[in-house]
């Protein structure tokens, strides 16, 4: 090589090298969570909605998934380029052992857009097992198909994370009110149905989530994330099945319309779901609510990427029969507690409390009575004047009837499944009002 030709590659070398670490920094990912689905027990211990017989798919819950393929379908409320996935096995009473696990983009019912299923790794290797109790994120994964993250027409597009369990899985995690129709392949599949765009492989269908509880999106810089914490009227007992119209559906749709791709909403809810209670949660002493809200913030709150705020609506089990004799001021110390917790946690974040919507005279067996009225009462008027949160979303001054206390008639028919609704969960209708009652601007970027 002529001496001028080697003098010039040395300089150019020399001159790259500093460079490498700067583009690598660049490239670092902003995760921020898209969506999640709170790990709530083993299944089936729970309150799923609008749930098919299971019988052929899970003839043993307590063998759990064997040799099975899940094809569980998520509606991520923001989009970027790369994608990781968390797998759970927090109630599991042994390893579950992962394979063959891919994400594409849903084109209809379980079948997939063609060239979108991307297979994802662990460590880069194809398969993972998850101990007992603990849970894995995935390898970054690129979404080929998102060529702009802000593009209005990936609104409303969802994904398909298909994976197999391989052996029998014991307790399968899950999230039973999904309201959201995924796939399942029989007992004893071949692992390679995840990777097929079709879906004949997946004959039965379910209302629910296993396994997979977030996923996280690689984000713009200054991306803010909100996270609905609560029971069943956050989780969308009530509202439109694959309708996405739960009160946090409705409130990112807002968010997007005066911010776009600069906000996110997450949904943690649990059906049946309290604040102070019960005090012991394990795999072999479940309740159909889950943890208790002190018990499950490390997982559903604290350990999600880009958490900027809180809205929080909770405490309608703690005073109905599920938490007979809890008394108001413990519910309010409790919530003081959780405060105090996410502000150690994730120090600048808003927490918004949220008044709790009516349920007297409601014909769910739990809930209606005058006394439940009366702790609901006293509890929403300490949400309105505590200064432990950032905000207040006065759910109940938009979902009550002024005249007779109990929810508004308009809001109470059943958006799920039809029929007359039970004064306790508000329908699609009375979701859209809660939503509306928020003021977007603590929450904006």
């Amino acid at each position: 090589m002529p001496r001028f030709r080697h003098a010039c590659l040395l300089a150019a070398l020399a001159l790259a090298a500093p460079l490498t670490p700067i583009a690598a920094q660049a490239q670092a990912p902003n995760w921020v969570t898209a969506w999640t689905g709170s790990a709530q027990g083993p299944y089936p211990v729970g309150n799923a909605s609008a749930q098919p017989n299971l019988t052929f798919a899970f003839p043993d819950p307590a063998a759990g998934a064997r040799d099975q393929g899940f094809r569980l379908i998520v509606h991520p409320d923001l989009w970027g380029h790369r994608a990781r996935l968390r797998f759970s096995n927090a109630f599991g009473t042994k390893p579950v052992t992962f394979d063959h696990i891919f994400i594409g983009e849903q084109a209809i019912a379980g079948t997939l857009v063609p060239g979108t299923n991307a297979k994802l790794t662990f460590g880069g290797k194809d398969s993972v097992t998850v101990p007992p109790g603990q849970s894995v994120w995935s390898d970054p994964v690129a979404l080929g198909f998102v060529h702009d993250p802000g593009d209005p027409a990936l609104i409303g597009r969802k994904l398909a994370a298909s994976f197999h369990v391989t052996g029998a899985s014991g307790p399968m995690t899950w999230h039973a009110k999904a309201l959201t129709t995924s796939y399942l392949t029989p007992p004893g599949a071949a692992a390679a149905a995840s990777a097929e765009e079709g879906d004949g492989a997946f004959p039965f269908s379910t209302a629910s989530w296993y396994f997979l509880d977030a996923v996280d999106v690689d984000a713009a810089p200054g991306t803010k994330l909100v996270v609905a914490f609560g029971d069943s009227i956050t989780d969308g007992t009530d509202s439109t099945l694959n309708g996405d119209d739960r009160w946090p559906d409705d409130l990112a749709r807002r968010l997007r319309a005066a911010y776009g791709a600069r906000v996110a909403v997450v949904n943690q809810g649990i059906g049946g779901n309290r604040i102070v209670g019960p005090a012991t949660y394990t795999p072999a002493q479940p309740f159909a609510g889950g943890p208790a809200a002190e018990q499950r913030l490390e997982r559903d709150i604290l350990s999600l990427s880009g958490v900027t705020s809180v809205i929080w609506m909770e405490g309608t089990n703690d005073f109905g029969k599920a938490g007979e004799g809890i008394t108001v001021e413990q519910v309010e110390a409790g919530v003081a507690r959780v405060v105090e917790r996410l502000r150690a946690g994730i120090p600048g974040i808003r927490i918004i409390g949220a008044t709790l919507t009516p349920n007297l005279h409601s014909t769910n067996p739990d809930h209606g009575s005058a006394e439940e009225d009366g702790k609901v009462r006293a509890y929403n008027a300490f949400v309105r004047s505590t200064k432990l949160f950032d905000g207040v979303a006065d759910f109940a001054k938009v979902t009550a009837d002024p005249e007779t206390g109990e929810m508004k008639p308009e809001f109470v028919p059943d958006s799920t499944i039809g029929g007359p609704g039970d004064k306790l969960h508000p329908n699609r209708a009375g979701y859209r009002a809660m939503a509306d009652a928020i003021d977007l601007k603590p929450l904006a970027p």
